[in-house]
């Protein structure tokens, strides 16, 4: 799958914070997009993942990732880490292959309907006051972890907020995706690998429930690997 990024939407901005861009992105993302072209979630030590942010970085070039994004718990440091690092790769270090484009990205455990669920933000600007609570290396408490007030800081951040792995928690896609529209959330993971299969895909039956929720709330769908160890093309 080749997918033509869109330039950065106004020039001030950056482009891992273009949420213009990657909407643009998350609306070409199909079943086939993760692992290989797209990864919108993995983690780094930085959090609870097992990859150094530079060893990250270049298996994602090995790989041939066009874009992708560091979401640690509450954190920002990985992403940091690796975009300093492309940041100052001479061009002819990396051949006739592009450098992949990063994203700024973060996972927020939040609550929603009494139960745990994660937030995924994307594209924000990570000095913005609205975000700096949930990027303590910590999960947030009170009012503070409320899912609407999650998903309301990722958006005055000027991010985009996603729906981590709708079908893993206790209570149905069916109810928690209705409720996360009501809070304005942009989308969901649609394509996640609940058993974590080699190689990589995205489970089936947990596909076509989630792909129908989000058409009917006309939710963007993401994907994503969810890595915590140390290979990219999987979970653990």
């Amino acid at each position: 799958m080749s997918v033509k990024l869109a330039s950065a939407s106004h020039s001030s901005i950056p482009a891992a914070q273009d949420a213009v861009a990657l909407r643009h992105v998350f609306e070409q993302v199909n079943a086939g997009s993760c692992p290989r072209t797209f990864n919108f979630h993995m983690h780094t030590v930085n959090s609870d993942g097992q990859l150094q942010p530079e060893l990250l970085v270049q298996q994602a070039l090995a790989i041939g990732l066009q874009g992708f994004a560091i979401t640690d718990h509450h954190s920002v440091n990985g992403y940091r880490l690796v975009q300093r690092w492309l940041d100052e790769q001479p061009l002819e270090q990396v051949g006739d292959r592009a450098l992949p484009q990063l994203w700024v990205g973060v996972e927020i455990t939040s609550q929603l309907l009494d139960i745990e669920v994660h937030i995924l933000g994307y594209a924000f600007n990570p000095e913005s006051p609205s975000i700096q609570l949930y990027l303590q290396r910590h999960a947030p408490m009170g009012d503070d972890a409320k899912a609407e007030q999650v998903i309301s800081a990722i958006h005055q951040a000027g991010g985009l907020a996603v729906l981590a792995h709708p079908a893993r928690y206790k209570r149905s896609p069916e109810i928690l995706i209705p409720e996360v529209a009501r809070f304005g959330i942009d989308g969901v993971e649609t394509y996640y690998a609940y058993n974590n299969p080699q190689p990589w895909q995205p489970s089936p039956e947990q596909t076509r429930q989630v792909h129908r929720l989000s058409k009917t709330f006309n939710l963007l769908n993401t994907c994503g690997t969810d890595t915590h160890g140390l290979n990219l093309l999987q979970r653990l």
